[in-house]
């Protein structure tokens, strides 16, 4: 498969080292207007650097000869404009989250995608993090009843710099409760098999970035937050954000309690613990396992292997030996409930996710 990449920014270049070890990939082609990154995108490539045409926006990129696919690695609100020559030059797609920073520039991209012949799909990396797909196997499987309460936590460090600090501002990102957490609600969709009905959010911008100007403006995102989500069956999902909790030893945890049995996982201790009821008093009864992770995957990202995973899945969809496994219309979904959560923070209010997608949302 010969691959282009548009943004060569640091997840642009985290997909660089993952086609590195992905058998039958090539990357051919990259396309970005900032210099400083496609030099770090050359440095990734080291000596095939030579051999990987550069372009400097998608339009020009899609019309390389013999392209079969193209990562989408640029700024959030790029993505609707750096899509469509894709679309148009019938090339499959893998995109990074969040999908757009507008449910109308989502929703766009959803509904061209369902007329695009060629595979279109939404990278939600989480859901391929070995520890991760191992609970929600699990939980599939019957392992825990029926689940009832999911609760995720991340604590973690501050947004990294970025070229320009676009991600300083919610207009550029969507909202930290989109740019950041649309995996997470995507992760609660994805395990609950149930959709949205409500989302209730409170969070607030206590800690980062307060120091930082640009052009006399100061930074707008939302370094903590709290966000309950309630599914049409009945389950209850909670995420726990805090962006200034870098000294964390786990910086993400996800628990899933079920009517016989809780199973959760964190990353990176990557053990997998099943807890079965046992009743008052008496001794508990764990059953731990650990979840191993390809050394070399581990090594070409800081998404615990999972983009490394998640481009065998995207690859075998490109050949028609497996499906599309994030749509288009996921990502679309996943941006709704971090903008129903960003807005339940602003106007401190319950949002129903009618709201943004309709009344086919709480059906």
């Amino acid at each position: 498969m010969r691959y282009g990449l548009v943004g060569c920014g640091m997840m642009g270049v985290e997909h660089i080292r993952n086609l590195a070890i992905t058998p039958g990939a090539e990357l051919v082609a990259i396309a970005d207007p900032v210099e400083t990154s496609l030099g770090w995108a050359r440095a990734a490539l080291g000596g095939k650097a030579q051999d990987v045409a550069t372009y400097r926006d998608a339009e020009a990129l899609a019309q390389h000869d013999g392209l079969d696919a193209v990562i989408v690695a640029s700024p959030n609100f790029t993505h609707r404009d750096t899509v469509e020559p894709l679309f148009d030059a019938g090339l499959h797609i893998l995109c990074e989250k969040p999908l757009a920073t507008t449910i109308e520039d989502a929703r766009w991209i959803a509904e061209r995608a369902a007329r695009h012949d060629a595979v279109f799909w939404t990278a939600m990396e989480y859901r391929y993090m070995p520890p991760v797909a191992a609970l929600i196997a699990g939980v599939h499987g019957g392992e825990i009843g029926r689940l009832r309460m999911l609760a995720m936590r991340e604590h973690r460090f501050p947004f990294l710099v970025k070229v320009g600090d676009w991600n300083r501002f919610a207009r550029n990102t969507g909202g930290t409760m989109v740019e950041k957490c649309c995996h997470f609600f995507d992760l609660m969709r994805f395990i609950v098999r149930s959709e949205p009905v409500r989302v209730y959010c409170s969070g607030a911008q206590d800690v980062n970035h307060l120091d930082e100007r640009y052009d006399g403006q100061t930074p707008d995102i939302v370094d903590n937050s709290f966000t309950t989500v309630d599914f049409a069956d009945g389950t209850r999902a909670l995420l726990d954000l805090c962006m200034f909790a870098d000294g964390a030893e786990e910086q993400e945890e996800i628990v899933a309690t079920g009517d016989i049995a809780r199973l959760d996982v964190s990353i990176p201790g990557s053990v997998l613990t099943r807890s079965p009821r046992t009743g008052f008093g008496n001794p508990k009864a764990p059953e731990k396992r650990r979840i191993d992770v390809d050394a070399a995957a581990l090594a070409a990202g800081s998404h615990h292997g999972s983009t490394f995973y998640q481009h065998q899945a995207f690859a075998r969809a490109v050949r028609g030996e497996g499906p599309v496994e994030v749509t288009a219309e996921d990502g679309l979904k996943a941006v709704a409930i971090g903008m129903a959560a960003e807005i339940s923070l602003r106007e401190h209010r319950v949002v129903d996710m009618a709201e943004l997608l309709g009344q086919s949302a709480s059906a």
